[in-house]
């Protein structure tokens, strides 16, 4: 037997390394435990009361919702497609957009293909620059010779994704260089006001995105500096008014990945210290905690997103029509983030068009045709389970019963179990899965 084969003859064992109370969360099938979003660690914990801990911490029903999308689009439009720039300046004029052939139906029915579950639109980038008539800005498509003025690219896109049985959620940039008022204390209730209009007139909200972006080197914004946004108030906004939605960036519910290039950590955790910090290569291992325990710090349940770009811009470029991403680039990218714990957010950004282009649509179909025959046929479907220990009313059987909201567990308190997998037959493999409830 070659090794490289992965040739597996008669028995799958996997051995689970648990923390105690580890694999606790509410489910139909036991009682609900004394389970938390977050919980404040002490100096004076011990390691083991700092684990115990930790296996307390559980993602709230909105982030088992989102983390369950797996596999996101980001959609980067609006007026740099036109000016064929990554950050605009807020002074463009209005006039300049114009997708003559805007299609959301063709986007959707390109990602539906893809298998992809939710859709992020750039509502308004640093330009200012809004994608929906927005009654608190001249600098939107209602000022464009779009559908003569008459148009709502957030509208559209929204209705189409719902039409296809996608998510959808947008980009609000907070950061505004069109609107005078950014950089000072009014700036918040223009923003909460656009944001109003974006959470109550486009249906069912699934993700409100928050960039952190403000200036840089070789793009300054002298009002950057300093500057604060009211973030509780922006998710208790979101809450209120769509109560299953998620902030990701800014705030403690969704948390970026650390880089721009599709490159999770090797171990990614979902529980965090309050102060960690997102570019960080370790920013949840026991260890992290134990120094977090010394400061008294809380701890978080916050998932990660991996956020890349099918292209080297965030934004359609012409010149980048032969850059787009191979398949093979493509594919570790998804092993990485949705096989290491995080969700992917892959950028397509429409063309001046208002279409996907090509080339995209072709790497997506070549990805979604790899994906697809991987993933076709279960192996350990219709397996014989057993496991080393078993808690009451949690079967082993319930690891491969294709149901996520059902699992096996072992009893309270055990450290570590393993359970089998008897598959009948020599049966070659090269992809695992395994999922934490």
């Amino acid at each position: 037997m070659k090794l490289t084969e992965y040739i597996i003859r008669v028995l799958v064992v996997f051995a689970i390394v648990l923390l105690s109370g580890s694999s606790v969360v509410e489910s139909k099938t036991v009682e609900k435990r004394d389970v938390v979003n977050s919980i404040k660690l002490s100096p004076g914990d011990t390691r083991e009361q700092i684990e115990n801990k930790a296996a307390r911490v559980v993602p709230t029903p909105q982030q088992v919702k989102w983390q369950r999308y797996e596999f996101t689009v980001f959609l980067h439009f609006g007026m740099n497609t036109f000016t064929n720039r990554e950050w605009g300046k807020g002074d463009e004029d209005e006039k300049l957009f114009n997708p003559t052939a805007f299609d959301a139906r063709q986007w959707m029915s390109v990602f539906k293909d893809a298998g992809v579950r939710m859709i992020i639109l750039t509502a308004k980038h640093h330009d200012g620059f809004c994608l929906w008539p927005s009654k608190y800005t001249e600098h939107s498509v209602k000022n464009s010779p779009w559908r003569g003025g008459k148009g709502d690219v957030v509208k559209e896109v929204s209705d189409a994704a719902r039409e296809a049985g996608i998510k959808f959620g947008f980009y609000l940039s907070p950061w505004d260089r069109h609107e005078k008022t950014f950089g000072t204390p009014a700036y918040d209730n223009y923003y909460k006001n656009q944001l109003r209009e974006l959470l109550t007139n486009y249906g069912e909200i699934a993700e409100v995105w928050m960039d952190g972006a403000c200036g840089s080197d070789y793009d300054p914004d002298p009002r950057c500096k300093n500057v604060k946004y009211d973030i509780k108030g922006v998710q208790k906004l979101v809450h209120e008014l769509q109560p299953g939605s998620v902030v990701a960036n800014l705030g403690n519910e969704i948390r970026w990945v650390g880089n721009e290039a599709g490159r999770p950590r090797a171990s990614e955790w979902s529980v965090v210290p309050e102060s960690f910090s997102a570019t960080a290569e370790d920013i949840g291992s026991m260890d992290k905690l134990v120094e977090a325990a010394g400061r008294g710090e809380t701890i978080n349940w916050i998932p990660s997103e991996t956020d890349t770009s099918i292209r080297p811009g965030w934004f359609f470029h012409p010149n980048e029509n032969y850059m787009v991403r191979q398949l093979s680039t493509l594919i570790d990218i998804y092993y990485g983030s949705v096989g290491g714990n995080s969700q992917l957010l892959l950028n397509v950004p429409p063309d001046t068009r208002g279409r996907i282009a090509a080339p995209d649509v072709k790497r997506l179909k070549e990805l979604k045709r790899v994906l697809s025959s991987t993933f076709e046929t279960n192996l350990a479907e219709g397996a014989t389970v057993s496991a080393s220990v078993t808690r009451k009313g949690l079967a082993p059987a319930l690891s491969i019963d294709g149901n996520p909201d059902t699992f096996w567990a072992p009893d309270e308190g055990v450290r570590q179990a393993s359970v089998e997998y008897d598959l009948g037959a020599e049966k070659a493999f090269n992809t695992a899965m395994l999922q934490e409830h």
